[in-house]
């Protein structure tokens, strides 16, 4: 099943993403519709939901914007693009160079986000009473990115197996892990065993093969996913 996520240009920490045009981008100008390589990084924020229900609206959008602003930075700083506003999830895409840059870039956002986010989370535990963190999920693959939508409201998306196979793998990791595909593995070459990653049951895909998977994960798993 394919998905696809639109470039945001509204406000973050409200959920809501507004229409794109095309408009340069560190990559050149933005085509219409191209299909290239890219590494698809989901990251999410957990146990949200529950600080959400407990703190007053601007609160809450505060939190939210501080995650967002954070994840916003580590992306730009390795040259991928935000395509999505989620809820409690970001959306982006790494395509700034060979697969196996895009790969490393996608990988390097998700480690410094993990590491940054930390200090963050025991904050909000003190201050609000429950604790938070991120898990990511990267995969490498040919996306498909420009403009679709309803008639006046088109976005710039990425759209394709790669941006659902991201989103699955999110959701196999659970709170501070990061869960990337073997395409990401392999693209990372001598790297990928620095990260300590371990095996994990392959991620199925129904009728097609399933998919060699690995997390870098805790040592000691938090007590929520």
């Amino acid at each position: 099943m394919e998905s696809s996520v639109g470039s945001t240009t509204g406000q973050p920490g409200t959920g809501k993403t507004t229409p794109a045009t095309p408009r340069p981008s560190q990559a050149g100008t933005r085509k219409l519709a191209e299909r290239s390589a890219a590494a698809v990084m989901y990251i999410e924020l957990r146990n949200f939901t529950r600080l959400s229900e407990i703190l007053e609206p601007e609160r809450v959008l505060q939190l939210a914007s501080s995650f967002f602003s954070l994840a916003g930075a580590a992306v730009k700083a390795r040259q991928g693009e935000i395509f999505s506003l989620q809820n409690d999830a970001l959306v982006a895409a790494f395509r700034a160079g060979k697969p196996g840059q895009c790969a490393a870039q996608a990988s390097e956002a998700a480690q410094t986000l993990l590491r940054e986010f930390a200090p963050v989370g025991e904050r909000w535990q003190t201050d609000y009473w429950l604790p938070a963190a991120l898990a990511a999920g990267v995969h490498l693959g040919d996306t498909i990115f420009g403009m679709a939508g309803p008639q006046g409201g088109e976005q710039y998306i990425a759209f394709g197996d790669t941006v659902s196979i991201a989103e699955r793998l999110v959701h196999r990791a659970r709170a501070g892990e990061i869960v990337f595909s073997v395409q990401v593995a392999k693209s990372l070459g001598a790297v990928a065993p620095t990260l300590g990653a371990q095996p994990l049951p392959p991620l199925d895909l129904g009728r097609r093969p399933a998919i060699p998977i690995y997390g870098v994960l805790l040592e000691t798993r938090l007590d929520f996913t």
